[in-house]
């Protein structure tokens, strides 16, 4: 060897960590991160895990209690206090699963409003003159030492409506009904009584017989029952009765008028009562009206307050009048001196046969005869039916 390589420093060997690839090539290596000492250097933190006491995993969940919590110790003894809170956990939350809510009662109109039938003609002379009324409804609700104000009447298909300020009182609804039944020109027998808007809930009763020693049950009987139970003292009836079979059993549809808090509904749910020697039970059910019944035109598919007809018909003859005026309107009813025709008289049956608009059987278009009212929970058959008269 020359004399000169000796005196050069020896190559360090590659270590095993260096790829062959990166020693047969010419791409540097970078060298491994040397540890940085100083005092800017942060030591990182090793995550600390803290175990909660049973004391502390109790009181995580109000739902928890501390006999719970015993009990799972005792049953399970190499659990943590972690784990016995999760186990409870998902017990008390029934695994997530939220009990579905059920949607019994429907919303209606605001408890503002004054609801008050009355004749059109009547109605359209209060409104053309709406400011002078609102302003002596006014005066009559001060003198009566009243803090409800009228804000404006508005025209509806049964009369009129006066908004309020808050819901009106008995007191205040005498003293609206007494002011206009003393205006001039307005026939105070045609104005009935003010109201306020109602909601609607729907219940089911469960239990009761399909047939008894009376023969089937009918909504009649149903309902005469129903006056006489203890439970159903303070609450109306909106509808009559719907009974489905459910053989040997039934099921009752009942809807009652209500307030928007359920407050008569909730009185009753879940209550028990007899029919017989069976015992019935009381269910909320989820709003199912049906197909609605309009007593404007008396048509099935819309409600009363939805019907774009103007005039309002008579369920019994369909002609252009309330139906509580029929006697009055109709040429058979009525008196005629021309033909020395006699009124029919009161309480007696109308001489001739109704005819309802819907069906075109003989009987008005309100009676619990028609298919339609048979069927009004049955929307399937609805539809099939509006096919059938389209396709006519």
């Amino acid at each position: 060897m020359k004399r000169g390589l000796l005196n050069q420093p020896e190559a360090k060997k590659p270590s095993p960590s260096m790829s062959t690839t990166a020693m047969n090539s010419n791409i540097p290596v970078a060298p491994p991160p040397s540890k940085m000492t100083g005092p800017n250097e942060k030591k990182a933190l090793k995550p600390t895990i803290t175990k909660k006491s049973y004391a502390q995993a109790s009181k995580a969940n109000i739902l928890l209690s501390i006999e719970d919590v015993i009990w799972v110790k005792k049953a399970f003894p190499t659990l943590s206090a972690d784990e016995v809170g999760k186990m409870l956990k998902a017990k008390n939350s029934g695994g997530g699963m939220k009990k579905p809510k059920i949607n019994m009662t429907t919303r209606e109109q605001s408890r503002r409003e004054v609801i008050i039938p009355m004749t059109k003609a009547n109605a359209e002379l209060i409104v053309n003159s709406a400011h002078i009324y609102i302003s002596n409804v006014n005066k009559c609700l001060k003198n009566s030492k009243s803090d409800t104000f009228a804000d404006f009447i508005r025209f509806n298909v049964n009369g009129i409506i006066i908004m309020t300020n808050k819901p009106a009182s008995s007191l205040d609804l005498s003293t609206i009904e007494k002011y206009l039944k003393n205006v001039q020109n307005v026939n105070p027998d045609s104005i009935k009584s003010p109201c306020l808007p109602k909601s609607k809930s729907y219940m089911k009763i469960v239990g009761p017989p399909y047939s008894s020693e009376l023969g089937v049950m009918t909504p009649d009987i149903i309902e005469g029952v129903l006056k006489d139970s203890h439970l159903f003292k303070d609450t109306i009836l909106a509808l009559k009765p719907h009974i489905i079979k459910a053989s040997p059993k039934s099921v009752v549809w009942v809807d009652i008028w209500d307030s928007q808090s359920s407050s008569c509904a909730k009185n009753i749910i879940n209550r028990r009562f007899t029919i017989g020697r069976f015992i019935a039970t009381i269910h909320g059910t989820n709003m199912n009206p049906g197909v609605p019944q309009c007593k404007n035109c008396w048509k099935w598919g819309h409600s009363t307050l939805s019907c774009r007809s103007h005039i309002s018909r008579c369920a019994k003859c369909y002609g252009a009048h309330d139906t509580e005026h029929h006697r009055e309107k109709v040429w058979c009813c009525m008196k005629n001196k021309k033909v020395n025709h006699v009124a029919t008289k009161v309480g007696e049956p109308c001489p001739h046969v109704f005819k309802c608009i819907n069906c075109k059987g003989d009987y008005q278009a309100d009676s619990y005869s028609c298919p339609y009212w048979c069927n009004h929970f049955n929307r399937d058959w609805y539809s099939r039916k509006q096919q059938e008269l389209f396709r006519k």
